[in-house]
């Protein structure tokens, strides 16, 4: 198991929510990312489409009523912070730390320190190749 991060909100995420956000968002992030949702109601997976294949971006539990990730590059972790932000979420880590995209920059916010990712379409351009590549 990886490092999980967590998509957090005020109001739990339940799955007919997910369900609208992801087919309804327009947004340019959005459309290019082609989140989908698969599985059951009680359990399932958001993926996403690059090249040929589908990669898993997060999963999914009815019980839980949230989003889960283990991002392994930097694509999966920039398609998880537009995950979030299209549910109305933030994308936090074990640590608490919080990623997000400011000015179409992906950043780490961990108390007083910022870590800038890129350009976010830069990363979603790069695909998903693993940080241990």
């Amino acid at each position: 198991m990886g490092y999980e991060l967590r998509v957090e909100r005020e109001i739990p995420l339940g799955y007919t929510e997910l369900a609208k956000s992801l087919s309804a968002d327009t947004s340019p992030e959005a459309s290019e990312a082609g989140f989908e949702l698969r599985g059951l109601r009680e359990a399932g997976e958001v993926v996403v489409r690059f090249g040929d294949a589908t990669h898993t971006v997060a999963t999914w539990a009815t019980s839980a009523c949230r989003l889960v990730g283990e991002p392994a590059s930097d694509w999966q972790l920039a398609q998880l912070a537009v995950l979030s932000g299209l549910v109305g979420g933030r994308l936090t880590g074990e640590d608490g730390e919080v990623y997000a995209v400011r000015d179409g920059i992906l950043e780490q916010v961990s108390g007083s320190s910022t870590l800038e990712f890129g350009k976010l379409e830069e990363l979603l351009a790069a695909g998903p190749s693993s940080w241990s590549e």
